[in-house]
């Protein structure tokens, strides 16, 4: 069978490479991680009353992580997915012993340096590859690193990065189709390509690399998007642009809307996190755009501005319509429409 990512070599770079956090004593750590849980749990509820979703599943508890400990979860999450779509695609086919060594250690590599530059970045994340129904993480070194760098109250900081995570594992375990739906779009990615299956493997590794090679050259101009060359293909990727932008401005409108009742400083939290993720050196800059991260706070703010005038206009319990099913889901060009979602699943009644 062939072998696309060499995993144990992808876990031992992002190890190496990913950076040491801040400097804190031993029971501060500890407080960190304690009151990450406790208000992890706070969120929930402040989550849940304003939002009306409540779980459907068992939730599993929050991991606080370290940066190497994102790293290596999320390899283990992308293994899981990867390697059987490799199986599918490659069935019995051998490329050759050393041509596949040689390929999946250089794509080890350079899969390992890409998730040891984000285990620096991501402040949490609603892990759903690993297994079902997914798991929340919360990066305790970044949190404590942002809020240090913000000057911000740490407390209201971590509560209000809390909300915005909970909110995604929310979507996730109060809607349990979420998760088969998402896996399903991506597996449809691979399977909506017109080429053959060393083909596909090959732009696949071709991506990996063009992330990899950002990280030395900031004047790149390639796009993992490089990898998109059919209509079929088009087409998921446009399902799956709208499904994370309306996840991810959900989770914004729920911060925006909890915070101002529970984080006394969530004003400036918020002035001073958007400064923020505007802000980077030029190589931050190509990496952001190159990840596609660019792309993911315009989701942020297009997400929110269709979130809010949905619930402007049949309230909160009309918007949850939006999780009944796949086609209840808007589509790319609703999003900027608020109308025409209201329209197609409401029948353009508003509430009163």
């Amino acid at each position: 069978m062939a072998q696309f990512v060499d995993w144990d070599l992808a876990s031992a770079t992002a190890g190496a490479l990913s950076k040491s956090g801040p400097a804190v004593s031993y029971e501060e750590a500890m407080q960190v991680v304690s009151q990450l849980r406790e208000l992890t749990d706070e969120a929930a509820g402040h989550v849940a009353a304003y939002t009306g979703l409540t779980s459907q599943v068992e939730v599993p508890a929050v991991r606080v992580v370290d940066r190497k400990d994102w790293a290596a979860v999320n390899i283990a999450g992308l293994r899981q997915v990867i390697s059987p779509l490799v199986t599918r695609l490659s069935g019995d086919r051998q490329p050759g012993a050393v041509a596949d060594a040689i390929g999946s250690r250089v794509t080890g590599v350079q899969a390992g340096t890409v998730l040891a530059y984000l285990s620096g970045r991501v402040l949490g994340q609603y892990e759903v590859f690993s297994g079902e129904p997914g798991q929340l993480l919360l990066n305790a070194p970044n949190i404590v690193e942002v809020e240090r760098k913000l000057d911000a109250d740490p407390r209201d900081f971590r509560l209000w990065v809390c909300l915005h995570e909970v909110t995604h594992r929310t979507q996730f375990t109060a809607v349990p189709w979420m998760r088969g739906y998402f896996l399903g779009e991506v597996q449809a990615f691979t399977d909506a390509s017109q080429a053959g299956a060393e083909h596909i493997l090959e732009r696949l590794r071709r991506g990996v690399a063009t992330l990899s090679d950002a990280l030395r050259d900031p004047e790149s101009r390639a796009s993992v998007l490089d990898i998109v060359q059919t209509p079929a293909q088009k087409a998921v990727l446009d399902r799956l642009t709208a499904l994370m932008t309306l996840l991810e401005g959900h989770a914004e409108f729920v911060m925006d809307g909890v915070g101002p009742e529970v984080i006394p400083s969530v004003e400036s939290i918020r002035a001073k996190f958007n400064r923020r993720r505007e802000g980077g050196n030029p190589l931050e800059m190509a990496i952001r755009r190159l990840l596609g991260i660019e792309v993911k706070m315009r989701q942020y703010a297009e997400g929110r501005k269709f979130v809010h005038g949905v619930v402007e206009r049949v309230g909160m319990s009309g918007f949850n319509k939006i999780f009944e099913s796949p086609l209840t889901l808007p589509r790319l060009d609703e999003l900027g429409d608020p109308d025409a979602w209201v329209a197609r699943v409401h029948g353009g009644v508003a509430a009163g």
